[in-house]
């Protein structure tokens, strides 16, 4: 049992349960997560892959310390964008983050929308060990032929896996072949086991109509480039952006680098800087339906509907599941 001696700290049994709120991008996660924290005396839990890189604010939709309203938030700005981000590493350090949270009687709200990370968080997941070896191998090879090549040989390999693996996801498709050729095994053995979520959690999804989330993500797309999305992508590009292998490849950050070295001695063109914006729009389409797919096949989540009438009924409809007894 987890317990600590700090004043007002709580047995593991009784501690609170989390609390954790996942989703399409775009569908208003973080403003639900601030009013629940306010209501259930809350701390944020980060669960965005993006948002642990310091810098990468306006592409990643980051609430802003001004908008906090005094909240604690954890797992943001915790990485540069020159080191890798790890589902591993993410795993350790925000279990540890929801333990302490949960020892000092407050609920932890678990917001953002990165499948793996989250899986990584709630469900039991032993990573296989890497082996640099094995791995430089095959980066080296991703090199040479390309990641829709090297996607091909995975899916010889273990068709399951290449199924599951975006052919644009370098880093995937390189780590399902790594943990193939070490385990012996498919990829998808390594995967987690699902049952009851750690601590009990709470998880709560939001989506709404496609037409309506695709119009809402055009407009924050345009709404980013609008606030510097580009002065913000060069000067973490002068700090070292194309130089990490995570964060140079998020959406809206590869498109603006793009965008960048084609006009490298001059401005961008205002159609230059639109056909960025139109391609960041696709790419984020593109992840959402990922997204909606991947939390759609889990049974544990109570979906709530997020669309513009719903949207002052949601605290209240949240307050009632995570309140019902367990």
């Amino acid at each position: 049992m987890h317990t600590t001696g700090a004043k007002g700290a709580t047995s593991d049994e009784h501690a609170p349960r989390p609390v954790v709120i996942v989703g399409p991008t775009g569908t208003g996660k973080s403003d639900l997560a601030l009013n629940l924290a306010e209501e259930l005396g809350g701390q944020i839990v980060n669960l965005d892959a993006m948002q642990l890189y310091k810098g990468m604010d306006i592409g990643t939709a980051k609430v802003p310390q001004a908008d906090r309203r005094g909240i604690p938030h954890h797992m943001l700005d915790v990485l540069d964008v020159t080191e890798t981000a790890s589902v591993a590493d993410y795993q350790r350090e925000a279990r540890d983050v929801v333990e302490r949270v949960r020892s000092g009687a407050q609920t932890p709200i678990v917001v953002g929308g990165s499948m793996m990370y989250y899986q990584s968080l709630i469900d039991e997941w032993n990573f296989p060990e890497t082996d640099p070896v094995v791995r430089g191998r095959y980066e080296s090879r991703l090199d040479e032929i390309g990641v829709q090549a090297l996607h091909a040989e995975l899916a010889e390999k273990d068709p399951e896996a290449a199924k599951t693996i975006l052919d644009t996801d370098p880093r995937r498709t390189v780590r399902a072949l790594e943990v193939i050729e070490l385990t012996g095994k498919p990829f998808a053995a390594s995967r987690p086991k699902i049952g009851k979520p750690r601590w009990d959690a709470e998880i709560i999804a939001l989506d709404m109509a496609t037409g309506e989330l695709d119009a809402r993500l055009e407009q924050r797309t345009r709404k980013m480039f609008d606030q510097g999305l580009i002065e913000e992508v060069r000067y973490l590009a002068r700090n070292g952006l194309r130089n990490g292998v995570t964060a140079q490849r998020a959406i809206g950050y590869s498109q603006v680098l793009e965008l960048l070295d084609e006009f490298e001695n001059s401005e961008p063109t205002a159609g230059a800087i639109e056909e960025a914006l139109h391609r960041t729009f696709i790419g984020t389409r593109r992840y959402v339906r990922r997204q909606r797919s991947w939390f759609r096949r889990d049974t544990r989540i109570r979906w709530l509907d997020a669309n513009r009438d719903a949207t002052e009924l949601l605290v209240d409809q949240a307050l009632r599941t995570v309140r019902k007894p367990s």
